[in-house]
This record gives structure tokens, sequence and C-alpha cells, in this order.
């Protein structure tokens, strides 16, 4: 078995790129070759991509009451295969040219939760869908006292009309095995917490 990786960034040929659509996300098709596992080059190959930029997306936790902190909104792309297209999420946000994750990581607590986070603990980044998107997200835990967590809040600029949740833990993990929770960014924030809490409680406990 050969290491991983075989190819690198410099086994790609760009031969040839042209915008399709650029708005709030910009749509480019590219027109490339890339070497092959068993030698030579691909044929010519033609990808529609959307470059929607990078995001953040953050499970919000209270590790004095147990309690986790989601958010409630619709989601048009879920109409067609989830029961309900309101989705349990958990606070997340692009992040803008010049800006570091963590600072989108308040902002967004306090814009979609009404919430301040105390401490924040990055989890892991990931590529949401490859094949079609070069967005990339970047998974935080955040502390927060969840008993400041109520009510509606978003950007009415935005039409955003997101309802806080508070939830316990135990009910929290009922909903994560019985697909209430079903977007991947909520999904993967919850379960790599679930594998790693006590990393993310002592750091925030040696953190004061």
């Amino acid at each position: 078995m050969k290491d991983f990786p075989i190819f690198g960034k410099q086994d790609l040929k760009i031969e040839k790129q042209w915008s399709l659509y650029s708005g709030f996300f910009k749509l480019i098709n590219y027109q490339f070759r890339h070497k092959l596992f068993a030698g030579g080059w691909s044929g010519e190959i033609h990808r529609e991509i959307l470059e929607r930029g990078h995001a953040v997306a953050m499970l919000l936790y209270d590790p004095k009451i147990g309690e986790f902190v989601f958010i409630e909104q619709f989601r048009f792309g879920a109409l067609a295969t989830s029961k309900t297209p309101w989705l349990i999420e958990v606070v997340a946000g692009m992040i803008d040219e010049g800006e570091e994750p963590e600072d989108v990581c308040r902002r967004e607590a306090l814009e979609e939760a009404g919430v301040t986070v105390k401490n924040l603990y990055k989890c892991l980044s990931f590529l949401s869908s490859p094949g079609g998107t070069t967005e990339r997200i970047h998974i935080y835990v955040g502390e927060v006292d969840a008993t400041e967590a109520e009510g509606i809040h978003g950007l009415e600029s935005e039409n955003e009309d997101i309802l806080v949740r508070r939830v316990s833990e135990q009910q929290a993990v009922k909903w994560l095995e019985t697909g209430v929770i079903d977007n991947a960014t909520a999904l993967i924030a919850m379960q790599w917490f679930l594998l790693n809490k006590q990393t993310v409680l002592d750091e925030w406990n040696s953190s004061k």
C-alpha cells in the first residue's frame, strides 16, 4: 500500500475556467486534467463548482447544567427529503474576508442565540461536499450560560427567523439517535463532542 497522499496539487492541470454565475454565491466551470493512479493523465474533465466561501459551525454547551443550546430555522433545501424543513441546527455563519473563525463564532452566537461565548474549542474542519463546492466548515464547541438562551433571533435584513432551543444532554443524544438532527454540521459537531467531551472540559477548566 502506497503512502497517502500519492498526488498533490502539482498533479492537476487546470486548462480553462469561466464564470457561469456571480451573485451571493459564484458558479465556476473548470476544465482540467489530473494524473491517474495507473499512470498517465485523465481525459478532459469539466466540473461546475460552487464557490460559496467558508464557514464556522459551533455547538453551544453549558457544562454547569449539562445543556446544549440549538437553534431551529427553515431550510428550503430540506423540503424534498426531510419530515419538516424546519431543522435543528448549531449556530453557524460565513467567514468574511479578513475575519478570524473565532470572531465569527462569537458574533454568530450573539446574532442567532443571544448568548456570549466564554470559551472556544476548535474541533476539526471538513469539506461539506467536495464534488461540487470548495466550502470548508470549521467546527467549534463554545461554552455558554444556557440560562441566557431564549427567544427568537436573527437579522431582519436577511429575513432570518431563528428559534432558540435549550435541551438536556440526554435529549440531544436522543435527537441524534432518532434522526431529529439530520444536517451534517450538527451531526458532526455532536458526534465529535460526545467522543471528546472530557478533553474539552479539561481544557476549559484549566483556562479558568
